[in-house]
């Protein structure tokens, strides 16, 4: 597969930006406080508000077309407390790249909204987080074919376990329906699961991996990768800094479209 020389360019840029960030911080004293940062850094319900850049550049895909794929994502997640009750408010917008047809062309553009608002239980193990609540879909995408052009709703489901500054682990379900007008367009009914397991190295480093496992209810497409992550966290000031980048491959697919080979990289934001 012909891998778009701009787009390739584009991707490695942002990585050697990336790379340079880790250098410019990486001799650091580490202690105790950022070690506790580093466990929480991959929470997806930790306690701060948080501003993520990510990206999913895909190479190779099912399917007809021989396109690369790409999805950049705006992330911010910010804790709310409603009355006694304590919440997560997680939004996302995805820009999106992705071929059309088996022609050589891509459409570019905004995708979809999603949100959704986590119910974070008291479990009184400290350490231990979970957390539930309702995830909406908007149909904002600039283009039909980058989003599937009606509304979803369905829940989030949440749990990660810290107790150790060594090892974390856990999961974030999720599953959606469309309602309303489909537009002539299919029924969403979808699920995906990120299992999330991530052990803790020296000074900052860290490796382990968080896939997205997803799953259509309605035709039984799937995909099933797994991926290796090599990631650093360091804290400035009231700021943690979580840099990384995770090749990820599909053990098992079902249906066009699906990645074959993608790369996930990112630069997440806590503000303490």
């Amino acid at each position: 597969m012909q891998i778009g020389e701009g787009r390739l360019r584009r991707v490695l840029c942002v990585l050697a930006i990336l790379a340079a960030k880790v250098t410019l911080f990486s001799s650091q004293v580490y202690g105790q406080d950022s070690a506790d940062a580093a466990a929480q850094a991959n929470n997806p319900l930790a306690n701060f508000t948080a501003f993520n850049l990510q990206n999913y550049y895909v190479d190779e895909l099912t399917g007809p077309s021989e396109n690369d794929a790409n999805s950049f994502i705006l992330r911010y997640a910010q804790p709310v407390q409603l009355g006694e009750t304590n919440w997560l408010i997680r939004a996302s917008l995805p820009f999106n790249s992705f071929p059309v047809g088996d022609g050589g062309s891509t459409v570019d553009g905004v995708g979809d909204f999603d949100i959704f608002a986590a119910y974070q239980i008291d479990l009184q193990r400290p350490g231990v987080s979970f957390a539930i609540g309702p995830s909406i879909v908007a149909p904002t995408a600039s283009d039909d074919r980058l989003g599937s052009d009606q509304w979803q709703l369905g829940l989030a489901n949440v749990y990660f376990n810290a107790k150790s500054t060594l090892w974390q682990y856990g999961y974030l379900l999720i599953w959606r329906s469309g309602v309303g007008s489909t537009n002539d367009r299919e029924r969403v009914n979808t699920a995906a699961l990120q299992p999330i397991l991530f052990r803790q190295l020296d000074n900052g480093w860290y490796t382990g991996g968080a896939p997205i496992w997803t799953a259509n209810l309605e035709n039984g497409d799937y995909s099933v990768p797994l991926g290796l992550r090599v990631g650093k966290v360091w804290v400035k000031g009231k700021t943690v800094f979580n840099v990384f980048v995770e090749p990820q491959w599909s053990v098992a697919d079902s249906g066009q479209g699906q990645p074959k080979r993608q790369v996930f990289f990112a630069l997440n934001m806590q503000f303490q």
